[in-house]
């Protein structure tokens, strides 16, 4: 169920950050051209259900270094059958968010660290003789660091492409022991 899940958010992510490529203003003070606005938004419907929207808001304080805070937004619910009739139906909400910073030590790659707090709600339904319903709910932290490419297309927009990792691997976590791939569009603003 978790690399199902998993696999949802990395083929529907799409992070959305604008300030790729843009002229360094030698003035000083707040630059609305450095804000980097975008996130996640994911979608799948069906026995599995996923829906993600993961908004995030930064600023590219110098040609080397961005950082802001998430978002997250999530929600799945996955449907068992046996014989084509339901038998386990288990829903998941996870809310939180973070922070994140970029680095660019090379023109269009950067390094990247996302520490996240989440709240995940958990709810499992057993139909048989008797309906079951079982509720948790805990948080867990998570520790994303990896890299990434910014391919740019024009003005202040660019393709990536990002790398990241758990670290911190709470038994908890939503990301599991994998590599999370996401891919996304910069939109300059």
């Amino acid at each position: 169920m978790q690399r199902l899940l998993l696999a949802v958010i990395l083929l529907f992510s799409v992070h959305a950050a604008s300030a790729q490529g843009y002229v360094t203003d030698s003035s000083r003070g707040f630059d609305k051209s450095r804000l980097m606005v975008g996130g996640a938004l994911g979608f799948s419907f069906g026995d599995y259900t996923f829906v993600n929207v993961s908004p995030l808001i930064g600023y590219r304080f110098s040609p080397m270094f961005a950082a802001g805070i998430n978002i997250n937004a999530q929600y799945a619910a996955q449907r068992f059958r046996y014989e084509g009739e339901i038998t386990e139906r288990n829903n998941y909400s996870i809310f939180g968010g973070g922070v994140f910073a970029r680095f660019y030590p090379i023109d269009q790659f950067f390094i990247h660290a996302q520490p996240e707090y989440n709240r995940i709600a958990v709810k499992n339904t057993t139909y048989g003789d008797e309906r079951i319903v079982r509720k948790d709910s805990y948080f867990t932290p998570s520790l994303l660091l990896g890299g990434g490419y910014a391919q740019p297309i024009g003005g202040n927009s660019a393709i990536t492409f990002m790398i990241l990792y758990d670290v911190l691997q709470d038994r908890n976590s939503p990301y599991m022991n994998r590599p999370i791939f996401s891919g996304g569009v910069n939109l300059g603003l």
